[in-house]
């Protein structure tokens, strides 16, 4: 059994949306709480204040109570968590999306995408997708993954009944069989739990910043800091080394027309 927690970055008014998944092994699970739990404690020592949750927006810039660590100081704590995450060998799946593309998408009569006229179930969708193509090449019973989101309340009813009952376009994402139910990889319906409870949702927030920041680098924005973009291209390489096999999210060939449109709407630095 494996779960699969989420979050996203860049769905307000950035270019570019990103949408992390971590792929945590039950038998695993408690371990990596346990041990992010014990990185809050030494961030709230240092703080001098109780940290439930990170905010990495807030922690990367130095705002708030992050204000009185130097930049140098939070960079080398942004590069230990990397470590810290990549010896873990959870597995990552991700989704990114332009969002002027998206909106191009939404304005053509016959695409896939009117029937999920939402950003972040659009994401949400697509990572679906891909978990359960990468699932069902695996040895097991069937039900592999459990989808756990943070709170999404304005888009958690919609989704639930999209995964409930996926558009017939998707099938040939995952190359359904005539006798497979659809999305026989995915249990249940998806979860929607708080953040500041649930650590590893923590942690999708982290890595989806971060990938949204890479991507708005390779992309031309202007880097903040002197030594940003080589910073920010080290801890995505980190991610994208423990992503999921490339195919399960973006297939170079032989795409058909529901893969093709999440690549055609992904950023084309990821392609």
């Amino acid at each position: 059994m494996k779960f699969c927690y989420l979050d996203e970055s860049g769905t307000g008014s950035e270019p570019y949306a990103v949408m992390i998944g971590v792929i945590v092994d039950a038998y695993r699970m408690h371990i990596t709480k346990s041990e992010w739990s014990k990185l809050l404690n030494i961030l709230s020592g240092i703080v001098r204040r109780q940290i439930y949750e990170i905010h990495t927006r807030d922690f990367y810039h130095g705002n708030g109570v992050w204000r009185h660590i130097k930049g140098e100081d939070r960079a080398k704590i942004i590069s230990l968590i990397f470590q810290w995450l990549g010896e873990r060998k959870h597995e990552i799946v991700y989704t990114a999306v332009d969002k002027a593309t998206f909106r191009s998408e939404l304005s053509k009569k016959d695409s896939f995408a009117n029937e999920v006229d939402s950003l972040w179930c659009f994401m949400a969708l697509h990572i679906s997708l891909a978990v359960q193509k990468h699932c069902q090449g695996q040895p097991g019973i069937k039900g592999h993954a459990v989808l756990i989101f943070d709170n999404e309340e304005t888009e958690a009813g919609d989704f639930i009944e999209l995964i409930r009952n996926p558009p017939e376009w998707t099938d040939t994402y995952y190359k359904r069989k005539s006798d497979q139910e659809r999305l026989d990889q995915i249990v249940d319906v998806p979860y929607f739990g708080d953040s500041r409870h649930v650590a590893l949702i923590q942690v999708a927030d982290f890595v989806s910043f971060f990938l949204r920041k890479y991507i708005e680098i390779k992309m031309g924005a202007l880097p903040r800091y002197e030594d940003e973009p080589e910073r920010i291209t080290g801890w995505a390489e980190t991610i994208l080394a423990r992503s999921i096999p490339t195919p399960m999210i973006y297939m170079h060939r032989g795409r058909c027309k529901c893969a093709d449109l999440f690549y055609r709407c992904a950023p084309s630095c990821l392609l």
